[in-house]
Formats: structure tokens, C-alpha cells, sequence
């Protein structure tokens, strides 16, 4: 992922200005690498190493997901509304 485009997702995502590790922050970045190598795995279906690394993605994010629906149900049901996933 590019600089500039990990540089737009965090600004979107970031609960205050200097925010770059926040849940919110990092559940967007997982969903953008997500989104890309999903794309590369269509193309390249015999890539098993990038499939195992797109598991453990998915798995990461569930974690965050679960972590801050746990701990702010609101700031949980606001972030995947954004983020356009289903659960």
C-alpha cells in the first residue's frame, strides 16, 4: 500500500489529529489491504502464500473488531457502518 493512500485512510479514520493507532485506524488499514489482496488473489489463484497472509488478516481484524465492540458498542456499529462490512 502506497504512503499517500495509508496517509488518506488514517486521516479518515482518526479520532483526533495525531491518532494513528487507534482501533478505528487500524481495522481501516486491515480493510484496505484486505480489499487489495483479495483483488490479487482472484487474479492469482495459486497463491498460497498471500492467502494464508489474507487469513491472518481477516483473523486481526475480527480480533479489533471484537475487542471494540466489547469495550463501545456505538464506536463498533459506527465503524463498520463506514466501513460497509457485514456482520
Amino acid at each position: 500500500m502506497e504512503n499517500a493512500t495509508k496517509a488518506n485512510v488514517k486521516q479518515e479514520y482518526q479520532t483526533h489529529d495525531r491518532d494513528t493507532g487507534s482501533v478505528e485506524v487500524q481495522v481501516a488499514l486491515l480493510s484496505k489491504r484486505i480489499k487489495d489482496l483479495t483483488q490479487h488473489l482472484q487474479q492469482f489463484m495459486k497463491d498460497h502464500s498471500s492467502r494464508r497472509g489474507l487469513i491472518v488478516m481477516v483473523s486481526k481484524r475480527r480480533r479489533l473488531l471484537d475487542y471494540l465492540n466489547a469495550k463501545d458498542e456505538a464506536r463498533y456499529q459506527k465503524l463498520i457502518e463506514r466501513l460497509g462490512l457485514r456482520r
